[in-house]
């Protein structure tokens, strides 16, 4: 008898249709949408390439974050206490106030950029201001979020950071109500002036650990749980 632990492995193989022969096989991506995530993209080899070289890799390049409404924000003048704050939140029309300046945007910049503007406007006062600008608390831009509506326990937005995937989000939302019919679920997506919608089946991903269903979400996402007729 195989212990259960190989037996599970054995299950989440048969899940995604047939674990290393299938892969061997070159069939397509089990799901529907994107391939699962994880997922290793084969490229031709370079006949002019040294084959006694090592083989690199592409580093993955990481957007700066981008600070949104409702983000909290740190902000340290150095050797000037009395016009750091310690705790201020980003207002919803994006703006916040502090002392000797009481407007100034602050979403849609990274921390880096908000800190130069404000030693800029601190110029006038502070001999040679330097102003430090740290993120406490994260939601991002609109359009860096990935919102999860319907049958979820905790619908809400969450910020997207990169290689979130849909277990992710349904680990910050808490899984789907009893209601739900996860299985018809779908990810609404904006490519350029086009709306996308991705088929989604995430009772299987939830309660039978189909890790095929785990597809890479994208800034922007949207997933619609609806909820079962019976």
């Amino acid at each position: 008898m195989l212990p259960a632990l190989t037996m599970s492995a054995l299950l989440i193989l048969t899940s995604c249709g047939g674990g290393l022969g299938r892969d061997q096989a070159g069939a397509g991506p089990a799901c529907q949408g994107e391939p699962p995530a994880g997922s290793i993209a084969t490229v031709a080899p370079d006949a002019n390439a040294d084959p006694t070289a090592s083989p690199t890799l592409t580093p993955r390049v990481t957007a700066s974050y981008v600070v949104g409404a409702g983000d909290n924000l740190s902000i340290s003048v150095y050797r000037a206490p009395e016009l750091s704050v310690p705790g201020i939140p980003v207002r919803p029309d994006g703006r916040i106030s502090m002392p000797l300046i009481p407007d100034i945007v602050a979403a849609g910049k990274t921390p880096s950029q908000l800190g130069k503007e404000l030693e800029e406007r601190l110029k006038e006062y502070v001999q040679d201001p330097i102003v430090t600008v740290m993120v406490t608390g994260f939601i991002g831009p609109f359009d860096r979020q990935v919102k999860v509506i319907g049958e979820a326990t905790e619908p809400s937005a969450i910020p997207y950071r990169d290689g979130m995937t849909v277990l992710d989000v349904m680990i910050a939302t808490k899984g789907l109500t009893k209601y739900a019919s996860g299985n018809s679920a779908v990810i609404v997506r904006r490519e350029g002036n086009k709306q996308v919608t991705i088929k989604l089946r995430l009772s299987d991903l939830i309660k039978d650990g189909d890790i095929c269903q785990n597809v890479e979400m994208r800034a922007g996402d949207t997933i619609i749980i609806p909820q079962s007729w019976f």
